[in-house]
């Protein structure tokens, strides 16, 4: 997966996230809905390399919480724009092939790393602080230039926000430009669901009328 740091200056407080869904979403593709809250389309195969970590680091794989949005305070959602900013400085920009000299390989990292290491560190940084992992989910999109990148999502009562080692602000998945391809499940963090309304993959009785409420 091709994912590059590119960090990004601005304020994030707990006060303005929770306020961030009344605003108005940027523009996006007009298969997404211009909600607060992601719509699963179907069911998706997991990626490869987080298969082979969930097989290497089963801790990291287990669910924790109910499923049910996580009530989050201002509080938390601070905790959000701290655990975010954080991580982006702390971990150095580099390619699996770099580090590993592998195409794929997803780790925690150590003071190098690429976006699913980032999003894994942001991930278990969190639920430390007492977020369910249900809450806490991995995501594939495509960026600007049409190639894959992960990211974490933060699933919550005030819509799921997005943290992303190419920005140091957390925003509303819907006020991103990104494609979204797929992410864990809320259920089973060993699962991966469809975030794409034209993945053929996805299953004719569920494409177009699940909203992840």
């Amino acid at each position: 997966m091709k994912c590059v740091s590119v960090i990004v200056a601005g304020a994030a407080l707990g006060a303005t996230l929770a306020t961030q869904a009344a605003a108005d979403p940027v523009a996006l593709p007009a298969v997404y809905e211009r909600t607060p809250y992601m719509r699963v389309f179907g069911s998706s195969q997991a990626p490869y390399g987080f298969v082979r970590f969930c097989d290497q680091n089963p801790q990291y794989c287990v669910q924790r919480g109910n499923g049910g949005r996580f009530e989050a305070t201002p509080e938390s959602l601070s905790d959000l724009d701290e655990v975010n900013r954080l991580v982006n400085r702390s971990v150095e920009p580099a390619t699996d092939s770099e580090i590993y000299g592998i195409s794929e390989y997803w780790t925690l990292p150590g003071d190098k790393g690429d976006c699913e290491d980032y999003a894994l560190l942001k991930q278990k940084i969190l639920i430390g602080r007492g977020w369910p992992s249900s809450s806490l989910l991995l995501t594939v999109v495509r960026d600007e230039k049409g190639e894959g990148h992960a990211i974490l999502t933060a699933r919550t009562s005030q819509g799921d926000f997005v943290l992303d080692n190419k920005s140091d602000d957390v925003r509303l998945w819907s006020r991103s430009s990104y494609q979204f391809v797929m992410r864990q499940s809320y259920l089973d963090p060993k699962v991966w669901v469809s975030l794409d309304p034209q993945d053929a993959g996805a299953p004719s009785s569920l494409a177009g009328v699940q909203n992840d409420r």
